[in-house]
């Protein structure tokens, strides 16, 4: 008996300690008015970065959609041509890694990435084979890469691929990927045959020499040594540059083709952009102008 009315007084007086203890208060929250618009803003996506993802699509969906620590914001299908929206827009998609183009590091913050199912390469005796990607993926893809790029106005020249900001580490999209159906597109520039063909002759006497291909494949925006010796960090950085604007042969040789298209690259003019077929949007006033 005595004991139960222990029990029940302590119950008692827990549910009163407990009826009585000060609750928590909870912050008020900020008064928000959205009357005014400043001018002088623009998109956080400065970059749009293109990557296979070397797995088919089932495979690919559950890695970039659960606990595989990567991640982008858009995954267009092969078979078929769909684009997923996996990642909102606003939000950081962990797909760019160890990055950097030009002055910008570790792109994830101010890129949006678009993942291409396709089963990337395979290591043979005979070499290196790449899987092409149907016409209608790719049809899909410059859809896909014109809306964002109007949305956002990203410029044409930051439209690139996972290999431009990580050469040697990435090879994607590879050289199948057709960056010239987007040059055609009028999605992003392309060096000037006529002015590449013009200074071939030049480079075919006076090769240059790994100096040189480092000054310019550093003034055009890649990452690579500056000490003028031909390194497999420097290959690799040919090799990537190669893949894009000369797929036909991605070898690492620094011969005068090669020269002659990063010379057209880094010369004002030299690197044209076709007339889009839609019209352009207008231009929004007060972009940054640093």
């Amino acid at each position: 008996m005595k004991k139960n009315l222990l029990i029940s007084t302590a119950s008692v007086l827990l549910m009163s300690a407990c009826a009585s203890a000060p609750r928590t208060p909870t912050a008020p929250p900020p008064t928000i008015d959205k009357t005014y618009t400043s001018l002088n803003q623009d998109s956080r996506a400065q970059f749009l970065i293109l990557h296979y993802t070397v797995l088919n699509f089932e495979k690919s969906l559950k890695v970039l959609t659960t606990g595989g620590q990567v991640s982008s914001h858009y995954l267009v299908r092969d078979e078929p041509p769909i684009s997923y929206y996996i990642v909102d827009e606003n939000r950081r998609a962990w797909h760019a890694g160890n990055s950097s183009w030009g002055n910008s590091q570790n792109l994830n913050a101010g890129s949006i990435g678009i993942e291409i199912v396709n089963p990337g390469f395979v290591d043979t005796p005979s070499g290196r084979v790449y899987a092409p990607f149907p016409q209608k993926q790719i049809d899909e893809v410059i859809k896909l890469v014109r809306d964002i790029q109007t949305r956002h106005q990203i410029k044409p020249e930051r439209i690139i691929g996972h290999a431009d900001i990580a050469p040697g580490r990435k090879q994607d999209p590879g050289p199948l990927f057709p960056w010239k159906q987007l040059a055609d597109a009028g999605l992003i520039p392309w060096p000037d045959s006529a002015q590449v063909a013009a200074r071939r002759p030049l480079y075919e006497t006076l090769p240059p020499d790994a100096a040189w291909f480092q000054d310019k494949l550093a003034r055009f925006g890649y990452s690579v040594p500056r000490h003028g010796e031909l390194d497999q960090a420097t290959k690799d950085v040919v090799s990537t540059f190669q893949m894009k604007y000369r797929p036909s042969d991605y070898s690492g040789v620094l011969d005068a083709e090669t020269a002659a298209l990063l010379d057209v690259a880094n010369t004002p003019g030299g690197m044209l952009l076709a007339k889009s077929p839609f019209p352009a949007p207008p231009v929004k006033a007060g972009g940054s102008k640093f």
